[in-house]
């Protein structure tokens, strides 16, 4: 896995000579669970994937179900969000991290690029719109995970795809 700033992973993708550049997958990394989105072929919506279940134990399993992932999905790139900001708790940060990290280490994704996206309020969002839907906890988590990433990688989409819309042409 390879980090590249945020305006390179979608600038790369638009470069390479293929007719649809590759998707782009979305992360929501947290210390159980890890939500997933996925962006549609144009990259222009995200949309909710799954949400998988995060141990120690289990981190080979996983880089497996992203290489899956990377090749049913012709994924370019991972957007990945991090707590910017977030003085207060750096476990979140450590979190993520240790798990990028695990993830290099197994070196499954030797080709992936991958970047960062602030994630600051994604959690809260998502929190605020459930909540009316008194959903059982275990339903409400597992949503809550997914439509974080979904946050996440929609946010990343709209800044990137207005910047590359407002970049003169050369």
């Amino acid at each position: 896995m390879k980090y590249v700033k945020p305006l390179s992973l979608l600038g790369d993708a638009l470069k390479t000579k293929v007719k649809v550049p590759g998707r782009f997958l979305g992360l929501d990394v947290g210390d159980k669970y890890v939500g997933l989105a996925i962006s549609d072929p144009s990259n222009m919506v995200a949309s909710p994937l799954s949400v998988l279940l995060r141990k120690k134990t289990n981190i080979d399993l996983m880089a497996t179900d992203f290489q899956n992932l990377v090749k049913a999905f012709s994924v370019s790139g991972l957007v990945v969000g991090y707590p910017f900001g977030k003085l207060n708790n750096v476990e979140d940060v450590v979190t993520v991290n240790l798990f990028i990290e695990e993830l290099r280490k197994t070196e499954k994704l030797k080709d992936v690029k991958y970047t960062y996206w602030d994630e600051r309020l994604s959690s809260k969002t998502v929190e605020l719109m459930l909540k009316p839907l008194n959903l059982h906890p275990v339903q409400e988590k597992t949503m809550l995970d997914k439509l974080a990433a979904v946050v996440i990688l929609q946010e990343y989409l709209d800044y990137t795809n207005r910047y590359f819309k407002t970049e003169p042409a050369e």
